[in-house]
């Protein structure tokens, strides 16, 4: 709260000077008694007692209206927020093979997707300011989500994602078309995809080389993630009869194509061997593309001198309603 016209206030010094002037000044007795003595000797009554009230009704009528007369306002801080956004489509392999378990936590060995859900997880929510779209793919791409700002739905269909849900097989060519084309009439200052992939391109009509040339001409960034550790990786087979076994089976990700990919849209190719190192890629490229945020704060302030101005008002005339009745018309 805040005063408009502060220096008003110095009025207040006046009004029980008005009040005294008011009440000491000579009042015309409606009955004229040569002695008050006999009238000091009958009773008090409530009228003489609430009569002393009505000096201080209106002093509280003036002070109030002098307290308006200085404008109160309520600050309101406000902040306008013009960004120049990233729009990012992250690229997530679903094939089979990433249902090797050669990440880890602490207390627990997990597969490479389940890796990849909590790493995006965390990137998602760092770029708050951005809209951000998924394509799963194996065989085949799947548009897991649009480009949008609501990263909870965005992060609700992430959880959904799982190993071999578009088919078998390595489309990494065609999974990077498919984001390609959700960013191609994006007007964001900055378009990026981010493709993670655990194997080599098999399956799909275009070649990844040609995907990448189509980014670089639309001026869209490609970095790649080659996820999984070196050499052999654990991989759960299912028996005939029931059960899963632990195989261990080789590790395989191009990753001369990733790099060339990277390269011809000018980004960069990582690669992540755990999920410590996972984390560090997506907080990478976090910092490699930064939201441009301006934010520029102001103060709107509102009126709030009517509650005041009424409130005297009202005093005022209450104590002149008084005035007018058996109150207003003791002796003096």
């Amino acid at each position: 709260m805040t005063l408009r016209h502060p220096w008003f206030l110095l009025l207040l010094l006046a009004v029980p000077a008005l009040e005294w002037l008011r009440v000491r000044a000579p009042a015309r007795l409606v009955l004229p008694f040569s002695d008050g003595a006999a009238l000091r000797a009958l009773p008090v009554s409530w009228a003489v007692r609430a009569h002393a009230l009505l000096p201080w009704i209106r002093g509280a009528g003036l002070a109030l209206l002098v307290v308006a007369l200085a404008r109160p306002q309520k600050g309101l801080d406000e902040s306008v927020v013009r960004t120049e956004a990233v729009d990012i489509v992250l690229v997530v392999d679903v094939s089979p093979s990433m249902a090797a378990e050669d990440f880890s936590t602490r207390t627990e060995r997990i597969n490479r997707l389940d890796a990849a859900k909590r790493v995006i997880e965390a990137f998602v929510k760092r770029r708050e300011n951005d809209r951000i779209g998924m394509v799963a793919f194996a065989a085949m791409p799947y548009t897991a989500s649009p480009l949008t700002m609501d990263h909870a739905w965005l992060l609700t269909r992430t959880a959904g994602l799982e190993i071999g849900m578009v088919g078998d097989g390595t489309g990494i060519g065609t999974a990077l078309a498919s984001a390609v084309n959700r960013l191609r009439d994006s007007r964001a200052k900055s378009r990026v995809v981010v493709l993670l992939t655990d194997g080599m391109n098999n399956s799909g009509s275009i070649s990844p080389d040609d995907a990448a040339q189509a980014a670089e001409a639309l001026g869209i960034k490609v970095y790649t993630v080659g996820a999984g550790t070196r050499g052999f990786a654990p991989m759960p087979v299912r028996l005939p009869f029931g059960g899963v076994q632990m195989v261990r089976q080789p590790v395989e990700i191009d990753e001369a194509l990733l790099q060339r990919m990277a390269k011809t849209t000018g980004a960069a190719y990582f690669r992540a061997t755990d999920l410590r190192s996972l984390e560090d890629v997506y907080a990478q490229i976090d910092e490699l593309e930064k939201t441009e945020i301006e934010v520029r704060q102001f103060t709107r302030y509102e009126e709030r001198f009517m509650g005041w101005a009424a409130a005297g008002l009202l005093l005022l005339a209450g104590a002149k309603a008084l005035s007018l009745t058996r109150l207003g018309r003791l002796p003096a």
